[in-house]
Parts: C-alpha cells; structure tokens; sequence
C-alpha cells in the first residue's frame, strides 16, 4: 500500500510532496522520505520512520529543502523491516542509507510493488562491484538502472526500459537522474500511477487524491511505459523507446470527495456515501425508465450469444461477483462461475468465444485483475469491465465497460464501491434476463422500481446505527466470529466477515450455513458470536437452525433479516431488522449493518487498547516515582 508522489515546477517541490503525500496516508504505511533536486549534482534525501509528520518535522514542513523537482514515498514493509535505512527514496551511490542530507548521486528513486526477481540481479550488481546498503528490492531498481546509464552510456528512457526487461515482478518506479535535475521519469508494470499537469507545473501519484488539489487533468501512464516528467510536459515511450501518444483526462470528482468532510475516518463518510453512490449509478443505467448500456457496447445480438460468464475479482469485488452469480443465474438463467483473480490467471480454465468474461476492480488497476482480463482476451474470450475509474487500465483493454459512479474512495476497506458494483451487476442481471427473454417487461419494470428506492431504505438503515454502535461495545473483545447464511445470503456473509477482519483484525469466517456442521461447528463455543444473515424466505428456517446448533453449544446470536417477514427474535439474542425489497437485491441493505459493526467494533477495539495502553504507562510510571521516593 505504498504511495508516490513526485512534482516538478516553479515552485518549493518539498512542502507540495508532502501535502500529496498527506492524502495518501489511509493506505497505511511505516516510514517515509523525500528527495528534492536543486538543479545541482547534489540530491537532499530526508527520511523517517513513523508517522509523516516526524518527516515534516525533520524538514521543517519542507522548507529546509530548497529545489522545484522532487520525488516523495511513503513505505509499507516488504522487503527489510521498517527502518531509516530501508525506507524510501533510495539512491544508486555507496552511501550509508541513513537518508538525512546531501547525497552525491546519479540516480534517486522510489518504488511501489515487488520485484521477484530481485536477489538475482542484486547478485549481478555485486559482481559489478555495487554496495547495497538495504535490505529492500527498491535499492536493487535504482542500481539496476544506474547500471545500465553508465554502461552503455545511454539516456534514461533507455536505461529504464533495459530494466524493465529484466525485471519481473510488480512496480511503479518515480527515477530523479544527477544529470537531468528538473525531470522526473516514471515507468509501471501492473502497479497504478497518474501524472497531472497543470500550467508549467507536473504532478506524479500513485493515487488520484494525492494531487486533486493542484489538478484534474491526468494521464493515466498505460503497463510497461515509461514517461518523462517535465515542468507542465510528459512525454511517453514504449520499452522500444518509441514516443507514444496518451490521452490526458479530466478528473470529474469533486476535490471535497477526498476529504473527511466532518466525519472522523474516511471509512464512515463512506458507508454514509453508499445511497447517493448507488443513486448516481442507477440513474447512469436506467435513463426514463429503460436499462440503457448503449455505452457499454453490449448489443442485444452480444447477449444473446452468450452461453457462459466468468466472474473475476479480488477481495469484496469477488464477493460482489458471488452476489450477481446467484442473481443473473436465477434470473438470466446463464451458468456463471466466480473466479479469484489471482487463481484465474494460472489456471486452465475451458471458455471459448460464448462466453463473457466480467472484471470487476473499483480501481481498474488491480494487478491480479488486470492480469485475468489479459489472460482472458489472450484466450479469444469477450470480456466487460465494471469499475470506478474512467480511462484506468481495465477499462481501456477490456472490450465493454460498466462504469459505476461510486466517487473517489479512500478507505482501504471499501464500502460504497462494492455497493456501486453491486448496483450495477443488478442491472446487468436484469438487462440479461430481459433481452433473452426470461421475465416480462412488466416483471423488469417492478424490479427497476425497487432498485430506485434502494437509496432511500439505505438511508433509512443508516438513520438507526446506534444500536449497532452499542452492541459493537459488547462484542469488542470477542475473539472469534462466525458469519453464516445461504444463498444470496451466504455471498453477504462473506464482505461482513472481510469487513470485520480488515479492520477490527478480530479472526473472522463466513461460511455457507449448511456446511457448519462439516467440522467447523466444533470451534463453537461460549461466548463465540455466531452473525446469521436470514434475507432469502426459502432458506430462512434451514439457516436459524444452523443458528440453534451454535446457540447449543454456547454460541452469542446476532441476527439480519427484514421487517415483518421473518420473527427471530425468540431465536437469537441480538436481531438488526432491514427494509424488505426484492430478495435479489437484499445484499444492498443487509451489507450496510455489518459495515457499521465491522467499523463501530474496529474503533471501540482501538479505544480500548489504547486505554490498556495507558493505564500500564501510568502504573509504570507510578511504580518508577514510588521506587524513586523509596530509594535513599
């Protein structure tokens, strides 16, 4: 979860990398550094462990470091522990790596991503009588290509492709050369960047809300490019070191969209975001009442041909994925599988020209995605991309795209981008069913009905968070919890349990209701919270008796489900009741309960260690004042 940042332009680059690099911190991160040019031979390298703020104190909030070209990195560990040393920028010189000062050196850079590869060519380099003084993979990039300049006595766009030839694995690359002071070059294979332009000034991220203050017009660097970063220029060459052409685009977010706006983390303004994000891509779907994907490309002809459709995701775009299977086949009445992205690409997986591959990644630079959609369109298969970023990497190589319009999204635990796609995998399902002519017209048009007021009902759940608020309260020590369900309700219980695990990091499983009894029943017992999602009427009883098998064995009992149609309240000892709505479309409603617990019982669980925290600083520092007193 690194992050880039790098400016070159008329102004101070220091103080405008760090405020980028501000904005990035919800990727979450150890150590952090800045390198800044002054169009000397000289580079000023500072760096610093913790929070970025030591790293602004270090610089006196940038204003120690004169020079208008700069790079900037915060890092999150790979290779090498969190240390001064390890972190970010590294240099290609002999130097200690303590990163405080000028440093004499051809070339500085940062890096997001893992080179695989990395102790074979640190071992190449050795021979060539480099030093390294860090355990990272980053160090042996900078060198790599500091080699290559000054072997073949080359320009940098060159010595960059010569690595990136030899190098396997992940990366986005931001490279300062001793020799080109005001120029920054960037290449990336599978890990996102964007470069933004704005008068004569140049912006370099790995994140769009790193530089939406100083622009919004952006290329999006395409996999295995290079570019060449100067004051308000970028230039593009391919690994042949051929100029290439880009298309710059314009960020249509709102700047406040990548603020906190009042809220006191990202992840609440989030879930808080969710009606309005699903609202706004609905009304891009459905236009005066009709399911309108004329910009998808999807014609009429299209579906009818299609005989299959694979389902590749990571994370919570996989459970949305999980979601659609069981509505486009229960209505669409097309076989789906869903797929891991990261198992997808190594597999061998039988499809031909009828079937549709979907991808689906909020980004549209999700490496393992990526690397499924290209597997997928080597293999002569159709593919549609459902994601949030206009003109991402996803979306410009698959063959049809299903834009959602869920906004930025800062939180690392997604919340409102998951409930965008689902939105739109509805509508798909829908459109499907209806051009292959598997419900009326005035079945589509009921349906179409209910999604419009799905907003509103979620709203309404988000109205009534105390409750959730105060029962997070009690279950914020509990070490262990179960989220079941089936059907449609058991792809639910899967995004509540990532929901919980990710940020509250309390050890979580969802599991399909029925196979419980398949020997994980026997890690039930008392106190253990078992969450029952119960939205689907077939499936209701056989679920609450799953429920009952726990509630024997010590379980605690939380329950979902929905107004008026089911009564559980004899059941279990806590019931979270939902708005009723079409049981395809409950995953919008009954996902919001167990986004709220997941981030009330994150917060209570911090609040908690960190009074232990200080309640055994303030004994220790009662004993050391006593023994003190004590001492003659």
């Amino acid at each position: 979860m690194c992050g880039i940042v790098g400016y070159t332009g008329h102004r101070q680059a220091a103080p405008i990398l760090l405020d980028s690099l501000s904005r990035l911190e919800y990727r979450g991160y150890d150590s952090a550094g800045l390198a800044v040019r002054n169009g000397t031979a000289l580079a000023e390298v500072v760096k610093a462990t913790g929070k970025l703020y030591h790293l602004a104190d270090k610089t006196d909030q940038g204003r120690a470091l004169t020079g208008n070209c700069g790079i900037g990195h915060t890092r999150w560990a790979t290779h090498g522990d969190p240390s001064v040393v390890n972190a970010h920028p590294h240099v290609s010189g002999n130097c200690s790596g303590s990163g405080s000062g000028a440093v004499e050196s051809d070339v500085v850079g940062v890096h997001n991503g893992i080179i695989e590869n990395y102790t074979e060519l640190k071992e190449k380099l050795l021979r060539h009588g480099y030093v390294f003084y860090s355990d990272t993979d980053t160090e042996v990039a900078v060198k790599l290509v500091d080699y290559y300049y000054k072997k073949y006595k080359i320009g940098p766009v060159d010595a960059i492709t010569r690595c990136m030839v030899r190098i396997r694995g992940s990366y986005a690359l931001a490279l300062m050369f001793k020799d080109y002071p005001d120029e920054i070059f960037a290449a990336r294979k599978d890990s996102p960047m964007i470069i933004g332009i704005q008068d004569q000034e140049s912006y370099l991220a790995s994140d769009v809300p790193a530089i939406l203050k100083y622009t919004r017009q952006v290329y999006y660097i395409d996999n295995l490019q290079v570019a060449r970063v100067s004051p308000g220029k970028v230039l593009f060459y391919d690994l042949n070191g051929d100029e290439v052409s880009m298309p710059l685009t314009e960020i249509t977010w709102d700047a406040e969209a990548a603020e906190k706006g009042g809220f006191e983390h990202f992840m609440l303004k989030e879930i808080h975001e969710q009606p309005q994000a699903v609202r706004d891509t609905l009304n891009s779907l459905v236009k005066d009442g009709r399911i309108d994907l004329s910009e998808t490309g999807l014609t009429d002809e299209i579906i009818q041909g299609i005989e299959q459709i694979d389902i590749v995701a990571c994370g919570s775009a996989w459970h949305v994925g999980m979601a659609a299977q069981y509505v486009i086949e229960d209505l669409a009445g097309i076989p789906v599988r869903v797929e891991l992205a990261s198992e997808f690409r190594y597999r061998n997986i039988p499809m031909d020209r009828k079937t549709m591959v979907i991808v689906i990644s909020q980004s549209g630079e999700t490496a393992d995605s990526l690397a499924a959609l290209r597997v997928a369109k080597e293999r002569g298969t159709m593919t549609l991309a459902i994601v949030n970023v206009i003109g991402s990497t996803i979306a410009r190589e698959a063959d049809h795209v299903l834009y959602t319009l869920a906004g930025p999204e800062i939180a690392v635990a997604t919340t409102k981008a998951y409930s965008a796609q689902l939105a739109a995998a509805d509508v798909l399902a829908i459109h499907l069913a209806r051009i292959r002519e598997k419900i009326t017209q005035e079945r589509e048009d009921e349906m179409l009905a209910e999604l419009a007021l799905l907003p509103d009902k979620m709203a309404r759940i988000l109205e009534e968070k105390e409750r959730l608020q105060w029962f997070s309260s009690k279950m914020a020590n509990t070490h262990d919890i179960f989220f079941i369900g089936r059907g449609l309700d058991y792809a639910i219980s899967l995004e509540g349990s990532l929901k919980m695990k990710e940020i509250s990091y309390i050890h979580s499983e969802a599991y399909a209701a029925g196979e419980l009894k398949h020997g994980t029943i026997s890690l039930i017992e008392t106190g253990t919270l078992v969450i029952g999602v119960l939205t689907q009427k077939e499936l209701y009883e056989k679920t609450v008796s799953n429920m009952m098998e726990c509630k024997s064995r010590g379980a605690y009992l939380m329950g979902i489900t929905t107004n008026g149609n089911f009564s559980v309240e004899d059941s279990v000892n806590f019931t979270v009741y939902i708005p009723k709505t079409d049981e395809h479309f409950m995953a919008s409603l009954a996902v919001i309960p167990l986004q709220l617990l997941g981030y009330y019982t994150s917060v209570k669980g911090a609040f908690r260690s960190s009074w232990a925290a200080a309640r055994s600083l303030l004994k220790t520092v009662h004993w050391t004042v006593f023994r003190a007193r004590r001492t003659p």
